[in-house]
Parts: C-alpha cells; sequence; structure tokens
C-alpha cells in the first residue's frame, strides 16, 4: 500500500538531488577552468631547458627552473626533519600522555596556529631568527619557517588518528607487561602510520605552495644555493617573480612553473589517496 505522502515526498528526493549536484557544478566549475586555463598556458612552456638550465639573465630569452625546483624540494625536506617529528611526537604526547587541561591548551593553541596567516609566519622567523641570529636570508631559515607551518598541522592530525586505534590494543599489550613506550611505538604508531604518513603528506602539499613566508626567509637567488647560509630559490618565489615581470618569456616560464607546482601538489595528494585507500573498501 503506498503512503498518501509518498509522491511528495519522492519529489523532494528528487529536487533536493538536483540541488545538489548543481551545488557540486558550480563548486568545481571555477576549479575546472583555471586548472584548464594553467594547462593550456603552462603546457607549452614546459620543455627540457625548463627542467635543466638556470635562469638566464634579465631580458635573455630561455633558460629554465631548474634551481627553483631543487630549492623546493630542499626547503620541503627542511620542513619535513623540522616538522615531522615535532608534529607526531606533539600528537603522541596528546593522545598517550597528558593531563586534560593541559592538553586542552595544546590543542587551542595548534588550531589557532593552523589559522595563522602564512606571511605572519614569514614576519615572526624573519624578526626572531633571520634578522637576529642569521646574516641575511637563507635556506636555513625558509626550512625553519616552513617546518613550523607543519608542526600543528601534523600534531592535530596525528592525535586523531592515534585516537583511533582500539583502546583493546593498548590493553591487551599492557596485560602482557608491556611498558607503555613500546607499546605506543610498537603497536598503536605501527597500527596508525598510514594515517600518520597520510598527515604528513597533506602538511607539505599545504606548504609546498607557500611564498610569502619565503619572501621574509629564503629570499629567492637566481643561481644554485651552495650552503644552507645562502638564499635559495623555490617554485613559489620564482612564479612570483616571473609573473610580474614586463617580459613575455618570463610570463611564459611563470605558467610553466605554476602547472609543475599543481602537478607537484597533485602527486602528493593522489600518493594521501593511495595511502588511505583501504578506509573506503567495503566491509564484508
Amino acid at each position: 500500500m503506498t503512503a498518501p505522502n509518498h509522491n511528495w515526498r519522492q519529489f523532494k528526493d528528487v529536487l533536493m538531488r538536483v540541488i545538489t549536484f548543481a551545488c557540486a557544478i558550480l563548486v568545481v566549475t571555477p576549479l575546472v577552468l583555471v586548472f584548464y586555463h594553467l594547462l593550456k598556458e603552462g603546457f607549452t612552456s614546459i620543455n627540457w631547458a625548463f627542467f635543466t638550465q638556470l635562469p638566464k639573465p634579465v631580458g635573455e630569452i630561455g633558460g629554465g627552473m631548474a634551481n627553483a625546483i631543487a630549492g623546493t624540494f630542499i626547503l620541503l625536506g627542511e620542513a619535513a626533519l623540522i616538522g615531522v617529528p615535532i608534529g607526531v611526537l606533539g600528537g603522541v604526547y596528546l593522545s598517550e600522555y597528558g593531563g586534560s587541561k593541559l592538553n586542552w591548551w595544546i590543542r587551542f593553541a595548534a588550531d589557532i596556529l593552523n589559522g595563522v596567516p602564512s606571511i605572519t609566519w614569514g614576519i615572526v622567523v624573519y624578526g626572531l631568527l633571520v634578522a637576529p641570529h642569521l646574516p641575511g636570508f637563507s635556506a636555513l631559515a625558509g626550512g625553519v619557517v616552513l617546518g613550523l607551518m607543519m608542526i600543528p598541522l601534523v600534531m592535530r592530525t596525528t592525535e586523531e588518528v592515534l585516537q583511533l586505534v582500539p583502546a583493546g590494543y593498548r590493553e591487551a599489550s599492557l596485560a602482557l607487561g608491556i611498558a607503555k613506550w613500546r607499546t605506543i611505538v610498537q603497536i598503536v604508531i605501527r597500527t596508525a602510520l598510514k594515517g600518520i604518513v597520510t598527515g604528513v603528506l597533506l602538511a607539505l602539499a599545504r606548504v609546498a605552495g607557500e611564498t610569502a613566508p619565503l619572501m621574509f626567509t629564503a629570499f629567492g637567488n637566481l643561481g644554485w644555493a651552495r650552503k644552507l647560509t645562502e638564499p635559495i630559490a623555490a617554485l613559489p618565489l620564482q612564479i612570483f617573480e616571473y609573473a610580474k615581470s614586463p617580459y613575455d618569456d618570463w610570463r611564459r616560464q611563470a605558467w610553466a612553473g605554476a602547472l609543475v607546482l599543481l602537478l607537484l601538489v597533485l602527486a602528493i595528494n593522489i600518493g594521501v589517496r593511495f595511502l588511505t585507500r583501504d578506509r573506503f573498501k567495503a566491509k564484508i
């Protein structure tokens, strides 16, 4: 027997589906258009010289962004060395140790830091590290600011993932007489390892495209950085400088650099999806 309001309920269901689909299209369309324009402008500018040559002197045609590409990976490596250990250890502390009041304040501070504009991070590191202690702008300062930006995100992600590990795992290990630190290292962290790596990759993807903090720390370099105490090039900085230049060839390379940076972030996000694919498998 059909309910009296069956047709009305069915109509509302179809209507909401249509509205939801239309909203999804409205949200995705600008992103697709931006990606299409970037692909159209940047793909034709990518060649072997772009990945292997240094920038040409001002006004000369040609050259590439080899130094910026290498600099980006160096800065991300430095950021990972700083942000990952501190962030993971902080997440472990929040999940497994600490008092409720202290943990609440740490979480509160981490959430606030996650919302701080990136340029503020750059100004703070410049004022605390670059100006008073270092001889000037450097790759070291650039890695420090990106690493500091990673810490709160890695910390909160690690904490959430560790809390998803069933308490029975901890209880069974402790019941066997295994020390708490070994339980955390060998059981809890190993169980949540994929989630922790996912959080680290997301944090790297976030800081990979930052420009403002690097302007106050790494500053940029048209050549190779031989030491960590020298200014270093990075894709976001090079793109910014080339995009605002009056030279057509530099603007062309800016499009290519933006496309390469986008593909780098996309590759990191694909890696995240690959690591988390088991979460979306149907349970049998």
